[in-house]
């Protein structure tokens, strides 16, 4: 699948790691169309990464029109406060690539995973919008402050999962174009290991009094 000029809407886009995604898919000259409940705010959020990046290509929008008018739809919203708002998007999401970022934690300790009932959070979102939409994992393993290193090389990569080939190539590709390394990792099933990873990532911030702990592979070619 080529990916040229697919445009990007970032649900939950005003939050720490959703506007961080967002800027980085700004600044490597991608449509970005940020969403929120609020939508001065979401607009408020892409005034200000323009204005960061000299760059005009970032929107805001209600979650659902932001959806609509995009490509390719992040979910930047944690797992207990997502229910509403994939009700809300699932017509808008029909036929497109939706990326799920959230991981499978325990609520109460986040250092120790989770297991969701459906197998991953991805799958539970893929089953809930059904075949017509391609929902892939990723950004997962790679924290915020990682994120907003944005004049230096990040080295975490990011993993890609989800059950359909094409939207997981899409994803890698789109990922890579804003300097970040990024691996199809393979089938749905598989993305109950990288949404669980991020406990162990936490885990080792909290053990070694560090922050944006990540993973990198080793022995496989790079871009």
């Amino acid at each position: 699948m080529s990916t040229p000029n697919l445009s990007l809407a970032v649900i939950g886009g005003t939050g720490s790691e959703g506007s961080a995604i967002a800027a980085r898919f700004a600044k490597a000259g991608v449509r970005v169309l940020i969403g929120s409940r609020d939508a001065m705010k979401a607009q408020n959020t892409a005034n200000t990464i323009n204005t960061k990046f000299g760059s005009k290509n970032v929107e805001g929008y209600s979650n659902r029109d932001a959806a609509t008018k995009a490509d390719v739809v992040l979910l930047s919203i944690p797992y207990d406060g997502m229910k509403p708002i994939l009700e809300d998007l699932k017509t808008a999401v029909q036929g497109k690539i939706v990326i799920n970022i959230a991981s499978s934690l325990d609520p109460e300790r986040k250092s120790r995973a989770k297991l969701n009932p459906k197998g991953s959070i991805t799958a539970e979102v893929q089953e809930f919008f059904g075949e017509g939409t391609k929902v892939v994992a990723a950004f997962q393993n790679i924290s915020p402050e990682q994120l907003e290193k944005f004049d230096s090389k990040i080295e975490t990569d990011v993993l890609v999962c989800g059950g359909d080939k094409e939207a997981r190539e899409a994803v890698v590709a789109m990922i890579r174009k804003t300097g970040i390394e990024a691996f199809d990792a393979g089938v749905l099933a598989n993305a109950v290991v990288v949404e669980t990873m991020t406990a162990v990532l936490i885990y080792i911030n909290i053990k070694y009094k560090m922050k944006g702990a990540g993973i990198s592979l080793v022995g496989v070619p790079r871009t």
